[in-house]
């Protein structure tokens, strides 16, 4: 979506990888401090139920494509870790870390790959953020299950966890799309 927006500016390549490098950042940022925010509201039970840090990597995707998302929805939970471990307490948990970094680079990437079609029409992000919350939970159950052998985390807990998720995935599923199209109602009023 981002991408239509600077080429009808006419906007030169290094300009472009800069403000996506920006918004990636800022969206990243954003993972990190969201979760933060909703621990401390809700409690650690509220990061399960509300899955804060995937609001923006999905927002990352829409807005900037798959190869800026699949980054978006790696480096979330990483950098999440590596920051909150310097402060005793690690989020996401170890266990869970390379299950997420997979989850939210699925996530990511296919809501990442309706980007044009969203720059197209703003409700295209909701069949977006549906068909990769989909996808994005069954590559986390699927790889619970494959690794249950050498993992404590098992595809019974993996269930669990995407059930008790369900609230979260629910309410992304309208914010998300929302927010996409406010934006493109914005973009467009430019375009003009």
């Amino acid at each position: 979506m981002i991408e239509s927006v600077l080429t009808r500016k006419n906007v030169n390549v290094k300009t472009k990888i800069t403000v996506k490098s920006l918004l990636a950042a800022g969206i990243v940022a954003l993972a990190v401090l969201l979760p933060q925010l909703v621990h401390i509201a809700a409690g650690a039970q509220g990061g399960a139920q509300w899955l804060p840090m995937y609001l923006p990597v999905l927002l990352g995707g829409c807005l900037l494509g798959w190869r800026w998302g699949l980054g978006i929805g790696v480096l979330s939970p990483l950098i999440s870790f590596a920051v909150t471990s310097l402060f005793g307490n690690a989020m996401p948990a170890a266990v869970r870390l390379p299950y997420m970094v997979a989850e939210l680079a699925v996530f990511a990437a296919v809501s990442g790959l309706f980007s044009e079609k969203i720059a197209e029409n703003g409700w295209m992000a909701f069949p977006a953020v549906l068909l990769a919350a989909v996808s994005g939970r069954a590559t986390f159950l699927l790889l619970a299950a494959v690794f249950q052998s050498v993992s404590p985390l098992s595809a019974a807990t993996a269930w669990a966890q995407i059930q008790t998720g369900l609230v979260g995935l629910v309410l992304q599923a309208v914010l998300v799309p929302s927010i996409v199209l406010g934006l493109s109602q914005l973009l467009a009023r430019d375009k003009q």
